[in-house]
């Protein structure tokens, strides 16, 4: 059986800790006198603090970086938009969002496909949409076609 670790045994990794400095300590240990704070200016005296982000003086980097401007939303659902006028151009007669994924016409990430009213159609296709304008109903269907709402 395997021997059990107790807490007592643990130690830190071999150099994962070292000696703490101890300033102050007379000029024999290389830290007095001025206790590494140097001869004069803002840190050498007791007390003294900068602010967050202060750099003596020089820009600091959070104002050398520009604003970001507006934001992306996580929550938005990614649609695919075709005209009517290019719906013609496609030789399908049935289109949906998988087909139009398939001719390379809409994005791959797109979960709905809504279709404008934008140009004219003559051909007599389904089109199988989520949206459809007022306008592109009527010429899909004054076309022979049939608009379905998914």
């Amino acid at each position: 059986m395997s021997e059990r670790i107790k807490l007592v045994d643990l130690k830190p990794a071999e150099g994962a800790t070292g000696t703490k400095k101890r300033v102050g300590r007379g000029r024999a240990s290389g830290m007095g006198k001025t206790s590494c704070r140097g001869n004069n200016g803002e840190g050498q005296r007791s007390g003294s603090s900068s602010k967050r982000g202060f750099e003596g003086g020089q820009m600091p980097g959070y104002r050398q970086m520009p604003k970001l401007k507006g934001f992306k939303n996580f929550n938005a659902i990614e649609c695919a938009v075709i005209n009517v006028g290019d719906l013609a151009n496609l030789k399908l007669e049935e289109i949906s969002l998988e087909s139009l994924k398939k001719a390379g016409k809409a994005s791959s990430s797109a979960k709905l496909l809504r279709v404008l009213g934008k140009g004219e159609i003559e051909k007599a296709v389904t089109v199988s949409a989520k949206y459809f304008t007022s306008t592109a109903k009527e010429k899909i269907e004054k076309a022979g076609g049939k608009a379905q709402l998914v």
